[in-house]
């Protein structure tokens, strides 16, 4: 992690909500939908030189790389329709890469569907349709482990001590929660897989300024136990002060790369994408 002040309050190191050693719990109800083969080497997970787009479309991606590492937050930001989410559903197999890999934790994987990225142990949040809304908050965290065949229970906890909140909402509707408590729900779903990464698209949209601090105050918090982060977010400026890593992305192609102090401090960033 960084050495920045605003991610040294946050005590939680409990490495048990994740899965360091791979998602060796879930069960594949299908076949493995591509090869795989290890390369080794490299960030823990990458998306390497990505080019691409959906179905017979033109190229969104070109020549794209996003990483992140162990106990890292990257965030992916850039302006509308720089193809941020494109790049992060890219490495999460949502669309054709027709050029460049994705790997994870040494593996190649670029041939994989969502679902067995899943089993790898790949956690995804969309930005929107995240959760079931005529299901409780707790049915919700259930179905996120339906593909775990051991104890739930530990994981649930952990959920809740994350988010207080959705314990004592866990028998109402997820539907009738707030934007941000909604949110909550769907990053604890994820946790529920134990993942050995956690991929975020926008966590923080549409929520109040309030809410958006509390959120990136778990997040961190999740970081902290050493499970990596790779989130896109339209708030850049905040995003990048509790990022390790920070990809600007225009037109789909890589703009800027760097830390996220040295994005905040570059001019150009500033000028263009911080609002000088």
């Amino acid at each position: 992690m960084s050495d920045n002040p605003y991610q040294d309050d946050h005590g939680n190191k409990d490495a048990s909500i994740t899965n360091t050693q791979g998602v060796g719990t879930m069960t594949p109800a299908h076949r493995v939908s591509g090869e795989t083969h290890y390369v080794g080497g490299g960030p823990f997970l990458i998306g390497d030189t990505m080019t691409g787009g959906y179905g017979k479309g033109p190229d969104i991606l070109h020549d794209c790389t996003i990483a992140v590492d162990k106990g890292e937050i990257a965030v992916i930001v850039g302006p509308n329709g720089a193809g941020k989410s494109t790049a992060m559903k890219a490495v999460f197999g949502m669309l054709d890469v027709r050029a460049g890999s994705v790997r994870l934790d040494g593996e190649d994987i670029t041939n994989l569907s969502p679902q067995d990225r899943v089993i790898k142990g790949m956690g995804f949040v969309p930005q929107t349709q995240n959760i079931f809304t005529s299901m409780t908050v707790e049915e919700n965290l259930e179905m996120g482990a339906f593909i775990r065949r051991d104890d739930i229970s530990q994981t649930m906890e952990q959920v809740y001590d994350l988010f207080p909140i959705l314990r004592d909402k866990r028998n109402q509707a997820a539907g009738e929660l707030s934007g941000g408590q909604r949110q909550q729900v769907a990053v604890g779903r994820a946790l529920m897989t134990q993942p050995k990464v956690l991929m975020l698209d926008e966590p923080t949209a549409g929520v109040s300024p309030i809410v958006m601090d509390e959120l990136f105050d778990r997040i961190i918090e999740v970081s902290r136990t050493g499970l990596p982060i790779l989130m896109v977010e339209q708030n850049a400026r905040q995003a990048l002060e509790i990022a390790d890593k920070g990809y600007v992305l225009v037109q789909g192609r890589n703009a800027y790369t760097g830390t996220g102090k040295e994005l905040l401090a570059d001019p150009e960033v500033r000028k263009s994408f911080l609002g000088g």
